[in-house]
């Protein structure tokens, strides 16, 4: 493998025991896997990085696992002021709109980690399951690379996910019922050698998620906002922001951490649950039901690690309900013209609901992980039933 300098080797998050690079699936420990670096070779300053362009997530290459990746030029996403939103709820807030990313979603940083682990590992067939973001946002990352890509979605994953997966060249199969059904799937009709994209799995993706806490903090002149809400499905995305914050405060870039928000669609809450509950690991989410299909995710693989960087930095979890998420996605549309997804929706009613927990001069990051145009009939079909 092509590896960057830095880049140490994989690590157990149970038990700290190394793993080789090449490694896929969970440890011994039956634990994700984390890619580790040698921070002390790292010589970051604001000058050093703010003397190169901010065009893509691969700025930030010395923290990043391979010298040679594949990539859209996914990352260097705005920050964007939603001042009316932040006024009802009584605080600074914005948006960090990773609905610009080549294929509209945050999961194009990790799947372009994801397909050079491939690369790099002769893989002929990647396959894995996704609610329908991650679906496509693999197929357009393997056509780089010119492998054979499956992605298995539930049958009500939005058809703009299952057509744009045949645009980029993948094989989609849709599993009748919900996510669990696909997560089962890849195993059962793949008969040929395949080389795992699946979150955790792949111990790469949330990886790629970090660099979302490296631009948030470099767009705030090197300043950590007091909050980040995070929209949680399997957790990759809220476990790499914290891992972003954390390397920043140990190469000194930040002085601290900002509190970390978990927000979930009330319909299928494991995470918050678990949190409300006290427990460190979530139970399995038993009648799934919301129409944020994207965070319909009843047994998170990253819930533990999620629940353990909320302690970390002093958290909060929150559960809302489907018609708060979808209003609040178009608010952001009509009055930030930011094209927010059901996702990020539930992201923005979060601070609504934790309002009572924030300070009037209180900055809180919205991280916003789709583009509102992956779910344009479900809000829509909101503003119809609002009489608009």
């Amino acid at each position: 493998m092509q590896l960057a300098d830095a880049f140490s080797g994989l690590v157990c998050t149970e038990t700290g025991t190394d793993y080789d690079a090449s490694t896929t699936g969970l440890s011994e420990a039956d634990a994700p896997l984390d890619p580790q670096y040698d921070l002390d070779s790292v010589d970051w300053d604001a000058e050093t990085l703010g003397s190169r362009r901010f065009d893509t997530m691969w700025r930030y290459r010395e923290l990043l696992p391979f010298s040679d990746p594949v990539t859209a030029n996914e990352g260097a996403t705005p920050l964007v002021a939603a001042d009316e939103l932040g006024d009802e709820a009584g605080v600074t807030l914005l948006i960090k709109d990773e609905g610009r990313n080549p294929t509209g979603t945050f999961l194009d940083r990790g799947f372009s980690l994801a397909l050079t682990a491939a690369r790099e590992s002769d893989a002929e067939v990647v396959a894995h399951a996704s609610p329908g973001n991650g679906a496509q946002s693999a197929a357009s990352y393997a056509g780089l690379i010119d492998v054979r890509s499956y992605g298995f979605v539930p049958s009500r994953s939005p058809f703009p996910n299952k057509a744009m997966v045949n645009v980029h060249g993948g094989q989609m199969k849709v599993v009748g019922g919900r996510y669990p059904n696909a997560l089962a799937a890849v195993d059962d009709k793949l008969a040929a050698d395949w080389y795992t994209l699946q979150e955790f799995d792949n111990p790469f993706r949330h990886d790629g998620a970090k660099t979302i806490a490296y631009e948030i903090a470099e767009q705030l002149d090197w300043s950590a906002p007091d909050w980040v809400v995070t929209p949680v499905a399997t957790g990759e995305l809220l476990v790499g922001v914290h891992k972003g914050f954390r390397d920043l405060v140990a190469l000194g870039l930040l002085d601290s951490m900002p509190r970390l928000v978990a927000a979930q669609p009330a319909g299928c809450a494991p995470v918050s649950t678990a949190w409300e509950s006290g427990s460190d690991e979530p139970e399995p989410w038993n009648q799934p039901d919301t129409i944020v299909g994207e965070l319909e995710i009843p047994d998170p693989e990253g819930g533990a690690l999620a629940l353990a960087a909320l302690e970390e930095t002093d958290g909060l979890a929150a559960a809302v309900n489907d018609d708060d998420a979808l209003e609040s996605a178009v608010k952001a549309a009509q009055t930030a013209g930011v094209e927010v997804g059901t996702a990020g929706g539930v992201g923005l009613a979060a601070v609504w609901d934790l309002a009572a927990e924030f300070d009037s001069d209180d900055t809180v990051v919205v991280v916003n992980t789709e583009s509102g145009t992956k779910n344009a009939d479900i809000l829509r079909s909101h503003l119809m039933g609002q009489g608009v």
